[in-house]
């Protein structure tokens, strides 16, 4: 792929069944947990793209055996407890610009034995992880910001995981917790973390519990105090479901075309809190319909209507959802969104730069945007992705129906959903 990317635009409807690769919030929260299981798993499913592979290649690292069949979507992760994370000599890893990965690891190698240097890409160095290195000093780990910045990289100096309690602020970002959850089982001691002010993105936190509860381990939460005992994961096939963010942009594509989509793997059963989005969509005028395992949304006959919504429990379709608000009879509102600043970019500011080069009128407020409704876009606009995913593929989005709409950097995009655009131009055929 070039290093700009032209959308095709569409006049006819989009129709199309989708299966999309695997959630990237699943395939994450379940290489740690298998690697810790008593007995071998097996993954299906996995996605593969920049954050699972970043994962992967530090499960490697620290000595656990992982056998990967990419063209299968397979992983067989062979459980081995803690053993591995003894690295007397210290470690070196390196998570790219993955949250996920940072996040997770960080709390994940406290358990060992050792000095382990965490470390990403420059904009990984501004993303805050204080919060996550607090409550691990709490429960009794060396955990340092060298840079005194309060980001990677990181010095984890772990003597096994003691236990005991810890506050953690989990506002900026859901994963301090879940990283810690994850974690906690094969503590010394029983974990008991207390949740200081709004926990932003909480579905996150459930899915978290749920995978966690279907390996074996429960964890009892109540008034925001979350108590784990030492306890241990079972081994087990698993199959990660689709990727619930990635499914957005092609419901959001049916949406602005009056067309129909159905999400294949993805319905009531679902893990993943953005699997609602389509429900923010069918308060703009769709017709949703959700299965056990599907979710078919239909696109209204004319405009989308305008929407005054809270997206603080789905924040990261901030993007999605402002790239097709210039489409809609009236304004659109997002608000609660403050933490997607600390984003791979600083969402709110890129979505207000980048629609108002296509002559939008955008008001950007400190916790998000409105949105007003364009009816002469400018065609052959070049978007600035800011090296990040969720950019690109939600003004490709509006690029259906804007002309001559560029991406730049489209390859941005394998961090999350490597053959995205390959994916969208079947659907639009």
């Amino acid at each position: 792929m070039n290093d700009v990317y032209e959308v095709q635009t569409v006049t006819n409807k989009v129709n199309a069944n989708v299966v999309l690769p695997g959630s990237k919030s699943i395939t994450n929260r379940v290489l740690p947990i298998a690697a810790l299981a008593d007995g071998e798993s097996i993954l299906t499913g996995v996605l593969f793209s920049d954050d699972s592979r970043y994962f992967l290649q530090a499960l490697k690292t620290l000595g656990y055996q992982v056998e990967i069949d990419e063209p299968s979507s397979t992983v067989r992760v062979m459980g081995q407890g803690v053993a591995p994370l003894n690295h007397p000599e210290g470690s070196d890893l390196f998570v790219g610009n993955s949250g996920t990965t940072a996040r997770f690891i960080s709390a994940f190698v406290s358990l060992g034995q050792g000095v382990y240097r965490i470390d990403g890409v420059q904009r990984m160095r501004e993303r805050p992880i204080g919060d996550l290195l607090t409550a691990l000093q709490a429960l009794g780990v060396q955990a340092t910001d060298l840079l005194g910045t309060k980001c990677p990289p990181l010095q984890i100096e772990a003597h096994g995981l003691a236990g005991g309690e810890a506050s953690i602020r989990a506002s900026d970002s859901s994963q301090f917790l879940s990283g810690l959850l994850l974690a906690a089982p094969y503590a010394k001691a029983p974990v008991r973390l207390s949740l200081q002010g709004k926990l932003v993105s909480k579905p996150y936190v459930d899915m978290t519990l749920a995978i966690m509860q279907q390996f074996g381990v429960v964890v009892h939460e109540q008034s925001g105090v979350y108590e784990v005992v030492p306890s241990r994961y079972q081994a087990r096939h698993y199959a990660i479901e689709p990727d619930a963010s990635g499914a957005s942009y092609f419901l959001a594509a049916a949406a602005i075309t009056g067309g129909r989509i159905t999400i294949e793997g993805l319905g009531t059963a679902s893990l993943q809190g953005d699997a609602q989005f389509a429900l923010v969509l069918e308060q703009m005028g769709c017709h949703v319909t959700y299965r056990d395992n599907a979710i078919t949304l239909i696109g209204p006959e004319n405009q989308l209507q305008g929407i005054d919504v809270d997206l603080f429990h789905m924040s990261d379709l901030v993007p999605t959802l402002a790239a097709i608000a210039p489409l809609c009879q009236s304004p659109v509102t997002i608000k609660n969104v403050a933490n997607i600043r600390l984003k791979e970019t600083d969402r709110i500011t890129a979505c207000v730069t980048e629609l108002q080069k296509f002559g939008v009128h955008v008001e950007e407020f400190p916790d998000g945007m409105r949105i007003y409704p364009c009816s002469s876009l400018k065609s052959g606009v070049t978007v600035k992705t800011y090296d990040d995913h969720r950019m690109a593929m939600a003004f490709a989005i509006l690029g259906l129906r804007v002309v001559g709409t560029k991406i730049a950097d489209p390859t941005c995009v394998a961090k999350t959903f490597p053959d995205f655009f390959q994916r969208l131009s079947k659907i639009i055929q």
